[in-house]
C-alpha cells in the first residue's frame, strides 16, 4: 500500500504522523519511508537512519547555438513556463523557470538547441531497522522541487508498505508527491486556519481521485468546525491527538510519539488498519460535490 501523509499547511504534525506510522509498522514488516518534503526533509530526525547512498539530481536546461539560430521564436512559443524568450535577435534563457520538458529542443526547426544538465539537489537513502528511508534534498536557492520528488518516488517498492511524507501546502510539489497513492491521510489542527487549509487539501485529493481521511492534531482548541466540515464532506476522522505539552517536548527533542509514549503504538496500528479498510471500500474516492462517489 502507498500511503501519503499530507497537510494544507506546515506545522500541523504531518511528519510526526508519518514517522510514528513507519516505526509502528516496522515492528512486523519492512517499510519504505519517502521524505518528499525536499525543501526541508526532517523525517530522519525521528527514525535515526544511517544514510548510505547519495546521488545528484539534474534537470536538462536548454543551450542555444546562435550560429544555427534564425531567431524564429518557435522555442519561446512552445515553452509553457516562459523559460525562454527571443528578443532583438537574442535568445534569453531563464533556468529558474525551466521544467526540463525538452519541448524547445525537440521542436527547434534548426536543431539549434541542445540540453545540458543542471544539478538541483540530491536523493539520499538509508536504513533504520526495518525502515528504508529515501529522502530528497533540494539545493538551497533552487526553485524546482517536483523533479527531485519524482526521483525519490522512483524507488518505491510496492512489495513493502510505503509511507510518503508530503510537502506542506497544495502546490505542484504536493500534487507530485500525492499522485498515485492508494490513500491520503490529511493532518490538520482544529483552528480556522487549519480548516481553511484542510479544505484546500481535500480539493486537491478530490481532483486526483484519491480516497482520504483526516487526523486532527492538537485537539482541544477551536470550535468544532473541522469536525463539522469532515462530517458534511463524508470524510472519516481516523485519529485525534490531544494538545499536550509532553508531546510537544518529545517533538522538540527529535523523539517520535510512539517511542516517547509507547501506548500510542497500538493507536497507530489501529489507524493503519482503518486506513486499509477505508481504501478498500468501493467508490471511496470523494467526488466533486463532497460526497463519496458510488
Amino acid at each position: 500500500m502507498i500511503l501519503s501523509v499530507a497537510s494544507g499547511k506546515g506545522g500541523t504534525g504531518k511528519t510526526l504522523i508519518a514517522t510514528s506510522l513507519a516505526l509502528t509498522l516496522s515492528e512486523k514488516d519492512k517499510v519504505q519511508l519517502l521524505d518528499c518534503d525536499v525543501e526541508e526533509p526532517n523525517a530522519d530526525i525521528f527514525i535515526h537512519s544511517h544514510i548510505t547512498q547519495s546521488y545528484p539530481v539534474f534537470i536538462p536546461i536548454p543551450k542555444v547555438d546562435e550560429t544555427k539560430c534564425t531567431y524564429c521564436g518557435k522555442c519561446a512559443e512552445v515553452c509553457a513556463y516562459n523559460a525562454i524568450a527571443v528578443v532583438n535577435k537574442k535568445v534569453l534563457i531563464f533556468p529558474e523557470l525551466c521544467h526540463g520538458c525538452g519541448a524547445c529542443s525537440y521542436l527547434c526547426p534548426e536543431s539549434a538547441i541542445t540540453e545540458e544538465g543542471q544539478e538541483i539537489g540530491v536523493v539520499e537513502k538509508g536504513n533504520s531497522g526495518n525502515i528504508e528511508l529515501i529522502q530528497g534534498r533540494l539545493t538551497i536557492g533552487q526553485p524546482m522541487a517536483p523533479p527531485i520528488i519524482r526521483e525519490v518516488k522512483k524507488h518505491i517498492d510496492s512489495r513493502n508498505e510505503v509511507i510518503i511524507d508530503v510537502p506542506p501546502g497544495t502546490s505542484c510539489p504536493v500534487v507530485e508527491a500525492v499522485k498515485d497513492s492508494d490513500f491520503c491521510l490529511l493532518v490538520t489542527e482544529p483552528t480556522p486556519f487549519g480548516l481553511n487549509d484542510l479544505s484546500l487539501a481535500v480539493a486537491v485529493v478530490k481532483e486526483l481521485g484519491i480516497p482520504c481521511g483526516v487526523v486532527i492534531n492538537r485537539a482541544g482548541v477551536g470550535d468544532g468546525k473541522v469536525e463539522k466540515y469532515c462530517g458534511k464532506q463524508n470524510i472519516p476522522i481516523l485519529l485525534t491527538i490531544p494538545l499536550d505539552t509532553s508531546i510537544a517536548r518529545l517533538y522538540s527533542r527529535g523523539i517520535s510519539l510512539v517511542e516517547g509514549i509507547p501506548q500510542w503504538r497500538e493507536r497507530f496500528a489501529d489507524l493503519f488498519r482503518e486506513i486499509k479498510q477505508e481504501a478498500a471500500k468501493p467508490g471511496s474516492s470523494p467526488s466533486a460535490d463532497g460526497k463519496q462517489s458510488k
